[in-house]
């Protein structure tokens, strides 16, 4: 058992970069990333509860549906209002939080360890988003068979999310589709294509774009708006930052093109 721990650790306190990795190595990294290990260990958990307190057949499925329905929607309203919102930066314990789980990410989109959310804020949203619904569906039952949806989700979003940031384009078309839009997001205008395995809410909010549309790249799609001018004013995100502030793509290697145009072999 000590052996084990101590090469899961050895091996997540190295550096992995998706733009220099193959789908082999990200699918070795996925599966032993604490995050995952955490998700997949609580669905089980809730899908052993759903079936010890079992709702109906009905209530099981309306559950199910309801969750996979109310994901984007959530994952939309968070990613633009919350994680793209200029007020985090500027309250001291916020803004530890903002710059752990979506400023460093797009201050270096290809870093696979500031890619996963961190499991203190991501855990509480997913059951407030699915387990609420799926409790007045149909009580334990329907909240654990929501929950255990929301995080399986979880992990689907977070595995196709590594795929966009992989150095090749998919073969798969639709995948391909997402993998352009987001990458849209990370290198043209960060002011659209939130989603990421769903751009319905985009589609229906108005915020979904293509690169045509918008001729001139953001000046903020590296740094989400947060300039040395924004850090005078509000400085804990440069203090934990080393006191760098970047207005241009920073990461923390060289990086191959960070548009992704060679094909998957």
């Amino acid at each position: 058992m000590h052996a084990d721990i101590s090469t899961h650790d050895r091996f997540w306190r190295r550096s992995h970069y998706l733009n220099r990795m193959t789908m082999r190595e990200l699918v070795a990294a996925y599966f032993q990333h604490p995050a995952i290990i955490a998700y997949l260990a609580l669905a089980v958990i809730f899908i052993a509860l759903a079936i010890a307190v079992p709702a109906t057949t009905g209530q099981v499925i309306a559950s199910i549906v309801i969750a996979s329905l109310v994901y984007p929607f959530a994952w939309y309203v968070i990613h633009r209002y919350i994680l793209h919102g200029s007020w985090m930066w500027k309250n001291p314990q916020t803004a530890k939080v903002w710059k752990r789980t979506h400023y460093d990410h797009h201050q270096d989109p290809n870093h696979l360890e500031v890619l996963f959310g961190a499991l203190v804020t991501t855990l509480p949203t997913v059951a407030v988003a699915t387990a609420l619904a799926g409790y007045a569906i149909g009580g334990i039952g329907g909240m654990a068979t929501a929950f255990a949806t929301g995080l399986l989700t979880t992990c689907a979003y977070e595995f196709v999310h590594c795929i966009q940031h992989l150095g090749f384009k998919p073969k798969n078309r639709w995948l391909a589709e997402l993998k352009r839009r987001h990458m849209e997001h990370h290198f043209h205008d960060e002011t659209g294509n939130y989603g990421i395995m769903s751009f319905l809410p985009d589609k229906l909010f108005g915020t979904m774009y293509d690169r045509v549309e918008r001729p001139k790249r953001s000046p903020h799609v590296f740094n989400l708006g947060y300039t040395a001018a924004e850090a005078e004013r509000w400085p804990w995100v440069a203090e934990l930052s080393g006191g760098v502030v970047s207005d241009s793509y920073t990461p923390r290697q060289p990086a191959a093109s960070p548009v992704p145009i060679v094909p998957a072999e």
